[in-house]
């Protein structure tokens, strides 16, 4: 029987969600401001704010859920529809010092923060609300007054970042995806390879368990980490599907988005097990030209159909057991 999925949302997550659906005969409807919403070519679009009730009401009608892709969803509105996962989630990851303060009541390690008196200087200054992709944050070198709605990181001096993406389904079965190994450029994904390796999934596992379960959580949450002389912090938690995770699509028994799909209709869960060793490079600002993309073996390509204009991710390329040459091909 087909199902039919709402999604406050319509960018490239949505997207690939929708395409994750379709061979399970699940259906998506969408709900986002932008007519040229690119989830829009795989299923219906509400074109609307997010937070009109009426239009609300209409992504929830008929639906057998209602999800989200991006951990700015206002509270009130995933409220509304009932969204899975719980809204609880969202309030957690969209304030920073909130996010913080969970990861200190389950005792998870994570950097200094609070003031510049709690930190020390340098320090990373970051607005509590509405940041991501490096947005919303700056560094000081030397005291000063924060704003109402500023938090003070230390700066962690990490030898590399890392990933896990996990799920968990409505009866509590949980299962994790092999840690990733994360490369940002001016605060921005710039690629992921995984299995990473070395690297503590043990530990990775038990922090994210922590965290889904104290959320009892449904569906795919990420959670960025940084490795520091073999320990992990905590940097902060997505509660959606993850660009860090878009490797699965192509390297995995069961995509991430495919086991969100499953998780939030209450389905039994995919495997997470790698099928082998992938590096996922975004394309931002710009495409490369297609036919090269397409020449390089072992490679997968995933464009968004989205409008160029930089800073804005377009697409990505997985490549799959592939050589150091082939990788360079993409990465340029």
């Amino acid at each position: 029987m087909t199902a039919l999925v709402g999604c406050i949302g319509g960018g490239q997550l949505g997207r690939m969600l929708g395409l994750a659906g379709a061979p399970l005969d699940v259906r998506f409807r969408f709900l986002d401001p932008s007519p040229e919403a690119c989830a829009g070519d795989v299923g219906d679009l509400i074109v609307g704010a997010y937070d009109d009730p009426e239009l609300l009401d209409r992504l929830a009608e008929g639906a057998d859920v209602v999800t989200y892709e991006f951990e700015n969803v206002p509270v009130d509105a995933a409220r509304r529809v009932g969204a899975v996962p719980d809204a609880r989630a969202l309030e957690q990851g969209q304030d920073r010092l909130v996010e913080k303060q969970l990861f200190a009541r389950l005792a998870i390690p994570t950097a200094r923060f609070g003031t510049l008196d709690d930190t020390g200087v340098p320090a990373l200054v970051k607005s509590r609300r509405l940041g991501y992709d490096g947005k919303g944050q700056r560094r000081v070198e030397s005291p000063e007054s924060l704003g109402e709605d500023e938090l003070a990181e230390e700066v962690v001096p990490f030898d590399r970042e890392l990933s896990i993406v996990g799920v968990r389904g409505r009866d509590g079965d949980t299962r994790f995806y092999p840690l990733a190994e994360n490369e940002h450029r001016a605060g921005v994904l710039a690629s992921s390879r995984a299995p990473a390796v070395d690297a503590s999934q043990a530990e990775a596992e038990a922090i994210a368990t922590k965290l889904l379960d104290e959320l009892a959580y449904v569906g795919v949450l990420a959670v960025e980490l940084f490795e520091v002389d073999g320990r992990l912090l905590v940097n902060e938690l997505a509660p959606r599907v993850h660009n860090t995770g878009h490797w699965t699509i192509d390297s995995a028994v069961t995509s991430q988005f495919e086991n969100h799909v499953r998780a939030i209709l209450g389905r039994p869960l995919g495997s997470t097990e790698a099928t082998g060793e992938a590096v996922m490079v975004n394309l931002v600002g710009d495409v490369p030209p297609l036919e090269r993309l397409l020449a390089v073996p072992n490679a997968h390509v995933h464009l968004y159909g989205k409008t160029p204009r930089p800073g804005r991710k377009l697409g990505h390329v997985t490549l799959v057991d592939a050589n150091d040459e082939q990788i360079a091909e993409v990465i340029g």
